[in-house]
Order: C-alpha cells, then sequence, then structure tokens
C-alpha cells in the first residue's frame, strides 16, 4: 500500500497532478469516463476539500476508500466527502460513466451547504455502492447532462444556483434509490442484518468484553459484519424501524431485566456488568426505555 498521502486543497491541484486539463470552474470539475480514458491514473492516494460523486464501471484496477475495494464493472455509483482518503491504482475506466468534484466553499452560502450532511451514504464504504437500475441510470445521465450543459457555456449569476440544484437532484434521488436497494436486500435477505446484527451482540457479551471492554459501539458491532456503521444503521432502520444504537439499547435493558429478576446483584453492579461505566446513566436508559426506574421494575415485578 502506498504511504504518502497527498492532500488536494483546490480542483486545479488534482486536475494538474493527474495531467487533467484546467477546470472550467475553479471549485467544479465535471469528467466523462470517455475523456478520463484519455489520461493515465496511476497510483494515488489523497484526500482533498472536495465532494465526490461518480457514476462509473471500471474495466482494470481499483479504488479503495474506507477498508474496502471498488473493482466492479457494473455501473454504479460512489459519494466521497471532503478528507477521506481515496486509494486509486492503475484504474483503466470503462467508457460510461462521470465523475463531479464540487469543492466544500462551493456551497457556502448555499442551502446545500447544511443538507449534504443529512445524506449519510457519504459515511458508507465503497462496497456499499449505489447499484442503478436502468432507468435510475438514466435519470442520473439527465441530471448530470443538464449540469454539463449549464458548465460548458458561459457562466453567469445563475449558474451556480442552477448546477447546485441539479447535484441536489442527483443527491435526492440517490437517496430514493438506495432507500429501494435497501428495500431489495431486506426482501431478498429476510432480515439477515438485524439477526447477524444480534449475534454479533450476543458473542461480545458472551465473551466478557461488556464488562472488560464497556458499552459496544456501533463501530464496533459494524467492523464486526463488514459493514460501515452508517449503513448498518439505515439498514436496520428500514428493516426494524430503529437504528443500530436503538438496538444496542433494546439487547442491554433486556439483559438487565434479566438479571434484576434472577440474581441479588444491585443496580450498580448490574450496571457494571453490562459495562455502564456509570450507574445513573443506565439508571436513566432504563427509565427512558421501559418508564420505570430499575429498582422500581424489580420490586413491581417480585412483588
Amino acid at each position: 500500500m502506498m504511504d504518502r498521502i497527498t492532500h488536494y486543497k483546490t480542483i486545479s491541484e488534482l486536475h494538474q497532478k493527474s495531467g487533467f486539463p484546467p477546470p472550467e470552474h475553479p471549485l467544479l470539475s465535471l469528467m466523462t469516463c470517455r475523456e478520463l480514458m484519455t489520461y493515465s491514473v496511476g497510483e494515488a492516494r489523497f484526500t482533498s476539500d472536495f465532494y465526490m460523486i461518480a457514476l462509473k464501471k471500471i474495466k482494470s484496477g481499483y479504488v479503495l476508500y474506507g477498508k474496502t475495494k471498488y473493482d466492479h464493472d457494473n455501473g454504479s455509483m460512489v459519494f466521497v466527502k471532503p478528507r477521506q482518503i481515496i486509494e486509486v491504482s492503475n484504474v483503466q475506466f470503462a467508457e460510461k460513466g462521470f465523475l463531479i468534484f464540487f469543492h466544500e466553499e462551493y456551497l457556502s452560502g448555499h442551502r446545500l451547504h447544511d443538507q449534504i450532511k443529512k445524506y449519510g451514504y457519504f459515511e458508507y464504504e465503497i462496497n456499499e455502492a449505489l447499484h442503478l437500475s436502468p432507468s435510475e441510470e438514466k435519470i442520473m445521465w439527465d441530471t448530470y447532462e443538464k449540469i454539463r450543459t449549464e458548465y460548458d457555456n458561459n457562466q453567469d449569476e445563475f449558474s451556480r444556483e442552477i448546477i447546485l440544484t441539479h447535484i441536489d437532484s442527483i443527491l435526492t434521488y440517490s437517496e430514493r434509490f438506495y432507500k429501494r436497494q435497501f428495500v431489495n436486500r431486506s426482501t431478498n435477505l429476510s432480515g439477515t442484518t438485524i439477526r447477524k446484527f444480534h449475534e454479533a451482540l450476543n458473542r461480545y457479551a458472551a465473551s466478557g468484553q461488556l464488562q472488560n471492554q464497556g458499552l459496544p459501539s456501533v463501530h464496533q458491532l459494524a467492523d464486526e459484519l463488514s459493514l460501515s456503521s452508517r449503513y448498518l444503521s439505515d439498514v436496520l432502520k428500514l428493516e426494524t424501524g430503529k437504528t443500530a444504537l436503538e438496538h444496542i439499547h433494546i439487547y442491554l435493558v433486556d439483559e438487565a431485566k434479566n438479571r434484576l429478576l434472577s440474581s441479588d446483584l444491585n443496580i450498580a453492579e448490574i450496571a457494571y456488568q453490562l459495562g455502564f461505566e456509570n450507574p445513573p446513566y443506565f439508571t436513566r436508559l432504563f427509565k427512558k426505555m421501559v418508564g420505570l426506574t430499575p429498582m422500581q421494575y424489580k420490586e413491581q415485578h417480585l412483588n
């Protein structure tokens, strides 16, 4: 793996380093994979101050961010946020695809500056890419072409608003298409994610890690399932209506109920056994979820 990481503060720097022609706008760059095929993308490891939206097919080589490689020849979309490490190794793109780079400063003062943070798929791993149906791919291409028309013509005071509106459309459509992908995934796998999640929680507790290492984090459990924490929470939310953190809390409270009624341990001892460093926090969480304090719950059921 390449050790040196290059950080690009500007899109122009990235273009110059990669041998691309200068961008039409210093904070925005559009390229099709057909255009990229005329350039050699060798090995690189970099971060940047800009977002990337890509619809692409790769003929050879790979792209990596997070912990997994993207080397598929099927068309799919990936989304990269500023300062996320990207690794590229001898990539050759298939002809059909596009790349959009836009600097975070391009969003300054625009509603998308805050809105973009709600799109959780910028937190996904690359193996959790959005796989498009032919009709969905056509929608993305149509929207890209609208941006391209504005980008290639003489830009005026309306151009930024028009371009950002179309970028927001791509992001909103992506949110919709991810929901479709989640539904298809849940239907095909019949709740596999929630079952594996509970198995991972049970292993964590059975191995003594609750008491020794404290409460499990969503990130730890997602790692065990080879998913990003955001993707895991989004899938569970769609499958069950609850996020990964909510499921952890439900699991811990269920464990607490069992120990309250089946042992003589006091509240603090049960809290420590379940990984809570702060027993009052355990009591607050229990009351929030059950409507009773642990002691009230125990007294009510034992009496």
